[in-house]
């Protein structure tokens, strides 16, 4: 059976600073959120949980705004402990304005020490300490006031067992050799929650279909996918509520010239074009104008023989890595970044090797690969 935690509800500034003071001196902290996204682009906070081993706080943060104790506690101090916290740190990032630092993702944790990577919390728990975490409250309604006890219950156990899965986790790095990879990589997670903004460019590399596209049909995607990140951002709106991917790779595949072809391109609706219809030509008129040597290259065909050649040839570098080490590939290398070593070495564009422990296991490997191919 689960243990029944100490919860210590926090609705005040004044109770929120008292449980900073209590648990700034602990080694490490235990950090979750429970949010609503269904109508909005970022996450609204609906409750910050944390513990030091101890007692579990629940903060609720529609009442507390974060004060400058929490802040400190977050930026500076004990170890932070969160699990899979892309979207965490995405709260902490709106309600807090900082994040957590210095990081440690139990999940990439698991995934380091050779155990199943993107493991779920619940097993997580049930790994390393033996217990059944409930799962009924995983749908809950955490805006609704006043919380059951039974939601309570649900989001303290997220985590007063993560200290404790913690500290066997620690040990068995440390016995093969790999706090380090993981100071890095929880260093290299804060360090993307602070580029959200300036990632906006890039969210057209997410296309799987871009090698389908011109250049200047690129180019103009990439305007279009930039616009409406910042705008859904601006907006606070999910941003297939402004516009979908699908629709955007659609009007860069077409290029309209004006509201008449915009309408007949499929999924654009009417609404689309009264609101941000002039938007939406003026930037594919921008990459209409652009002179040739502005725009980005064609991407190659990832089913071109030399494209899978490549690909295969790398792949196997990581595999053999990954089994020497005894870790799953994708914990090396994604899918997505050999392919755009790939990209790179067709086009004789320097590679976009790995850094820090990843590039020491795999950089040589992969270069070696890649200069035994014929070109």
């Amino acid at each position: 059976m689960p243990l029944t935690p100490d919860i210590r509800w926090i609705d005040t500034p004044a109770a929120l600073d008292e449980a900073c003071a209590e648990v700034a001196g602990a080694d490490v902290i235990a950090l979750d959120t429970e949010f609503f996204r269904e109508n909005t682009f970022h996450p609204v906070p609906a409750l910050i949980q944390f513990s030091a081993g101890g007692p579990a706080w629940l903060v609720d943060p529609l009442e507390v705004p974060c004060t400058e104790a929490f802040r400190r506690l977050l930026g500076e101090g004990p170890l932070k402990l969160l699990h899979a916290s892309s979207e965490d740190l995405e709260v902490f990032a709106h309600w807090a304005d900082v994040p957590p630092a210095p990081l440690v993702d139990t999940q990439l944790a698991q995934g380091l020490i050779g155990e199943t990577p993107s493991m779920g919390y619940q097993k997580l728990v049930e790994h390393w300490i033996g217990e059944t975490l409930p799962k009924d409250e995983t749908r809950s309604d955490w805006l609704k006031r006043p919380l059951s006890e039974t939601q309570k219950q649900y989001a303290a156990l997220d985590v007063v067992y993560l200290v404790q899965v913690w500290e066997r986790q620690r040990e068995a790095l440390e016995r093969l050799g790999r706090m380090a990879w993981l100071e890095a990589d929880g260093a290299e997670l804060v360090a993307q929650a602070a580029r959200s903004e300036a990632a906006d460019g890039q969210w057209y590399l997410r296309q799987r279909q871009l090698w389908r596209l011109a250049p200047r049909q690129i180019e103009a995607y990439r305007r279009l996918t930039t616009w409406r990140e910042g705008e859904a951002r601006r907006r606070d709106l999910p941003r297939g509520w402004l516009v979908h991917d699908r629709v955007l790779y659609a009007i860069a595949e077409t290029m309209p010239e004006n509201r008449f072809e915009l309408a007949s391109v499929e999924g654009v609706k009417p609404t689309l074009i009264k609101r941000d219809g002039d938007e939406l030509l003026r930037l594919v008129g921008e990459a209409r104008h652009l002179d040739e040597a502005e725009l980005p290259p064609a991407m190659p065909s990832p089913m071109a023989p030399a494209f899978k050649q490549r690909f295969k040839a790398l792949k196997r570098v990581v595999a053999a890595e990954a089994e020497a080490l005894g870790l799953a590939p994708e914990v090396l290398l994604r899918r997505r970044d050999l392919e755009a070593l790939v990209t790179a070495h067709l086009e004789s564009r320097p590679l976009p090797l790995p850094s820090g422990w990843r590039g020491e296991r795999l950089n040589a490997g992969l270069v070696k690969a890649l200069e035994e191919l014929p070109r």
